[in-house]
């Protein structure tokens, strides 16, 4: 009889649920850490080739860290600087170098540089694929967030077929 009654009651939970509905839900892209780690090491080298030691940090879509790299030489602050660009990056969906500009002091926009965790200096840049943001890549180290931001478009160019799949 007990068996009856769990039968009974689990039937009625599973039907009384509301249907699922397709538009409840979304889908979307997310990088495997080999495309993001090839990324950051293509940005690595190519800081390194311009002669700038530099820490590279790859985020996925909602800004979770995949991949920190550090060179040699590159100051203790970096990694945690080229994280913050890149978390910016992708969370504003916009370089940091465009950002660096319209949250300077007295921009309409200037109180997101008071976000813990975010960076807005050059150097971080959005990663698509699709159309769609599925991370972002920061750099910390090169003389300046022009040349940060450099290394960043290079390591994203380095994957660029990848990203286009």
């Amino acid at each position: 009889m007990k068996r009856i009654m769990l039968a009974a009651t689990c039937l009625a939970a599973v039907t009384a649920a509301p249907p699922l509905r397709a538009e409840d839900f979304t889908t979307f892209r997310v990088m495997a850490p080999s495309l993001a780690l090839d990324m950051a090491q293509a940005a690595l080298t190519a800081c390194r080739d311009r002669g700038f030691q530099v820490a590279v940090a790859v985020v996925d879509r909602f800004g979770v860290t995949q991949v920190v790299l550090r060179d040699t030489l590159a100051g203790a602050h970096t990694p945690d600087t080229a994280l913050g660009k890149a978390r910016a990056a992708v969370s504003f969906r916009t370089p940091t170098e465009e950002l660096s500009n319209i949250t300077q002091a007295g921009q309409a926009n200037s109180a997101i540089r008071h976000i813990p965790g975010y960076i807005f200096l050059g150097g971080g840049v959005p990663v698509e694929s699709a159309g769609s943001v599925v991370g972002g890549i920061g750099i910390s180290g090169a003389p300046g967030g022009p040349e940060d931001d450099v290394c960043a478009r290079a390591g994203i160019a380095a994957v660029e077929d990848r990203l286009l799949m």
